[in-house]
């Protein structure tokens, strides 16, 4: 008997809990997207197959406004804080000082902290500084949240790698410049890209932090798609968060693809 088998025989029940958890956790989101390709404009009565709740979201200029923000904020906010986050991995990985340990857990304190708290936080430092909200404010706020998720990815990436590498390049003359270009960056790439993709899906999914930083004009997709939900759920809800979801899908198998890869 496998050990996987023995597990099961000591808690009966296990593999049944197990799958209804699944359902309760999966089922939702299948019938989100197969709700949005119905023809009925009653969300929750299907009649027929039909595309023209992503025609009619295509064709919304408010909706392509609130992606076109989305799409801003979230690419912004990526470049900037991979870049930081790169920064600091390189720094809590080749450098020690005092006060380390403590810097590492605040970087991934965010990771722990209820958004709503951050939101908050947010929100009131803003207000203090005098700022007008908008996609500014936005931009700043995903900037600061997303960092860890980036962070986490390079850290792990350069705990991995071989420091007699770098001094190899030394001992052949290379400059610190020259060793990193040549030999840290590539080697680094996989954990830069997959922390880059994290940061990016999850500036564009985010909506809480958004919804309290967010001034006139500053609406990104999950702010819109939770005032359309307010008016009531159509078919074009469930077509714009099922295109949401794809994205998100695609950038976490991505990220996760790349991390797979460079473990092998």
């Amino acid at each position: 008997m496998t050990h996987r088998n023995t597990a099961l025989w000591r808690f009966p029940g296990l593999g049944l809990n197990f799958g209804i958890a699944l359902v309760f956790l999966y089922l939702p989101i299948v019938l989100l997207v197969l709700l949005s390709f119905n023809e009925n404009n009653v969300a929750t009565l299907w009649t027929g197959l039909s595309l023209r709740w992503y025609g009619i979201v295509f064709d919304n200029p408010n909706i392509l406004r609130a992606a076109g923000n989305s799409m801003l904020v979230a690419c912004v906010a990526t470049v900037v804080s991979t870049v930081f986050a790169g920064m600091a991995a390189l720094a809590m990985a080749r450098r020690n000082f005092k006060g380390q340990n403590v810097i590492s857990g605040m970087l991934g304190l965010p990771l722990l902290v209820p958004e709503i708290v951050t939101a908050v936080a947010s929100l009131l430092f803003f207000l203090s500084l005098g700022m007008d909200l908008g996609l500014r404010t936005v931009t700043i706020a995903h900037i600061v949240f997303c960092i860890p998720f980036a962070y986490l990815p390079i850290r792990a990436r350069l705990a991995n790698m071989d420091p007699r590498l770098v001094e190899a390049a030394a001992d052949l003359y290379a400059s610190p410049g020259q060793a990193f270009r040549r030999i840290t960056l590539p080697l680094l790439m996989p954990g830069i890209i997959s922390g880059a993709m994290l940061a990016f899906i999850v500036s564009l999914d985010d909506f809480v932090i958004t919804f309290f930083v967010a001034g006139p004009g500053a609406t990104t997709l999950p702010v819109y798609i939770f005032g359309m939900v307010r008016m009531g759920i159509t078919p074009e809800v469930n077509a714009l968060a099922a295109l949401l979801l794809i994205a998100s899908m695609v950038f976490v198998g991505l990220s996760w693809w790349i991390g797979q890869r460079d473990r092998r």
